[in-house]
């Protein structure tokens, strides 16, 4: 999901819930510094945490942030997110971009290796991208290059051979990679999980069995994993054959599956997690402490319509839904954690792309709160359906904000509509395969920003590959809203181009109703004082490189 993400990719990658994307709630955990007699230190380790099991780590399955938050530390691409969310090289050290910005020319640090010694070379690169652009690979992220590499569209789609698409390499170090058109965060994309070296001989080696278990991966990235159980944990270590492993101060991380944060609060007391959320019933009490901080992230938290379920294929129906619900309350009662209100999908403060203007400064009211509004679209929708009202489930993960968002909605469409919704609570990957197999009719879903920019949201809604994006396909308005997309890719005049985007996003909300928006994610969270540079990306990527310990 194509979340994922970034500003990763301008920053980046993102979060939770998304992304695309994923989960990542942005826990961390405790610290040691343990030292010799003569006050030397030994070994330093952190204790970090996530909300939700680990779903897979083959990265061409990977596509929310749980996975993202681990991969993002045992591999690497091209570039790398500094602590200020720009890019910077990483097992590239260096880029040249063509005058007309087409032709990026990326050449390979010396002596790069994999956790098993074989080499990282150019490639390592194209032949991992080519299998990330296949129209068939599992995470659905073929469009993170597709829409933006010469002929890699027309490789996806079988129009072309490999060797046509648009990645040259002269020699082992030295990657040349055309683009369609200027992206101007074309770096930031290079940070992202699917641009990240894969070593394609051990992957076509190890089948099947990719990924299962610590052994069945290779690393290229700051840490290996020594220890890996999917709804337990992880355990990291640094990786010696990582190209910059003299500046990865701390030698072990330890990534705990807390689902309930009640429990993961009691262990930040006990010493044993460095950095925990709170929940918003515990941030009056926190909120004069001095380990209190809060953050915010690219990453926007909405309800999902099934548009050919039962019921919500009702386009009054789902506007009702929409308009029944109150934003503010739910963030000033329920959350109360540093998120803010959600009025589109596309967080407020993303860039527009034209100078001095946020996108959400170009953004109208899309969705407001409106119980008249919302009682009248709903008796609208129930003499269309024939006069009998729906029955009405949303699927929801089963950790603790989205079950106290869940019970949220749910008083809301009984006070406002008067109906009783039942609320459908799984595991996240349970949730995942449901809305995938388009059994649902609303789910609690979230995006996580791949990269500074609105095109990272809007266009996930014409890759809609399977039901998980509502099915909102093949219909006019569908249709209507895919022109607008492609009209914006095409456009070079950035004020013109952000228009486009505007109304595609009116169109969405409005206009179709295909989702609802909540909220823009942020946390409270306590960490202790001797950690440091524990970074979180916008895009809600958990960044282990530069944490040190004290």
């Amino acid at each position: 999901m194509k979340k994922l993400m970034a500003l990763l990719l301008s920053a980046a990658l993102i979060l939770s819930v998304a992304a695309g994307c994923g989960s990542f709630t942005g826990k961390s955990g405790g610290t040691t510094a343990s030292q010799t007699n003569s006050g030397a230190t030994q070994s330093t380790s952190v204790n970090i945490y996530l909300e939700n099991e680990v779903p897979t780590l083959n990265q061409f399955a990977a596509s929310d942030n749980i996975a993202f938050n681990v991969l993002n530390n045992i591999s690497e691409g091209l570039y790398r997110l500094d602590m200020n969310n720009q890019p910077q090289p990483a097992i590239a050290k260096d880029c040249k971009i063509s005058d007309d910005k087409l032709t990026y020319t990326f050449t390979l640090r010396d002596g790069l290796k994999f956790s098993n010694g074989d080499a990282i070379t150019s490639k390592t690169f194209k032949d991992t991208w080519i299998k990330q652009m296949a129209a068939d690979t599992p995470n659905n992220y073929a469009f993170i290059m597709t829409d933006y590499i010469v002929n890699a569209q027309e490789y996806s789609e079988k129009k072309a051979t490999a060797d046509q698409v648009g990645i040259q390499t002269p020699d082992d170090k030295t990657l040349v990679v055309k683009l369609k058109a200027p992206t101007p965060y074309f770096l930031s994309l290079t940070t992202f999980v699917p641009y990240y070296a894969v070593d394609m001989s051990f992957f076509d080696k190890q089948g099947k069995n990719y990924a299962v278990g610590k052994d069945n991966l290779v690393y290229s990235g700051p840490y290996i994993i020594s220890q890996y159980d999917a709804a337990a944990g992880v355990k990291l270590v640094k990786n010696p054959n990582y190209w910059d492993a003299a500046n990865v101060k701390v030698d072990t991380v330890s990534i705990k599956i807390i689902k309930e944060q009640s429990t993961a609060l009691n262990l930040y007391k006990a010493g044993q997690l460095s950095r925990v959320q709170l929940a918003s019933t515990d941030v009056p009490a926190y909120k004069g402490n001095k380990e209190f901080k809060t953050h915010s992230i690219f990453r926007t938290n909405f309800i999902q319509f099934n548009t050919t379920a039962e019921g919500t294929k009702n386009l009054n129906i789902r506007k009702a839904l929409s308009l029944a619900i109150d934003n503010d309350t739910l963030m000033s009662t329920i959350l109360n954690n540093g998120s803010e209100a959600a009025n589109g999908v596309v967080p407020k403060v993303m860039s527009s792309g034209v100078t001095g203007k946020t996108f959400g400064s170009m953004q109208s009211t899309l969705k407001p709160y409106d119980a008249a509004k919302a009682k009248e679209y709903w008796a609208k929708g129930v003499a269309e359906l024939g006069g009998k009202a729906p029955q009405l489930t949303l699927v929801l993960d089963d950790n603790t904000e989205n079950k106290d968002v869940g019970t949220y909605l749910q008083s809301q469409f009984k006070s406002v509509l008067g109906i009783d919704v039942k609320l459908d609570s799984k595991t996240k990957e349970a949730r995942r395969a449901l809305m995938k197999a388009g059994t649902y009719q609303m789910g609690l879903n979230a995006w996580g920003a791949d990269y500074d920019d609105p095109m990272t949201y809007l266009q996930i809604w014409t890759e809609n590959k399977n039901a998980f994006r509502g099915n909102f396909k093949n219909t006019d308005a569908a249709n209507g809203y895919a022109n607008l997309i492609t009209e914006a890719k095409k456009e070079t005049d950035n004020a013109k181009r952000a228009d486009l985007l505007v109304q595609a996003e009116k169109s969405l909300i409005t206009d179709n109703a295909v989702v609802a928006p909540l909220y823009y994610m942020g946390s409270a969270y306590l960490i202790k004082s001797n950690v440091s540079n524990l970074i979180e990306a916008n895009s809600g990527i958990l960044e282990l490189k530069y944490v040190t310990v004290q």
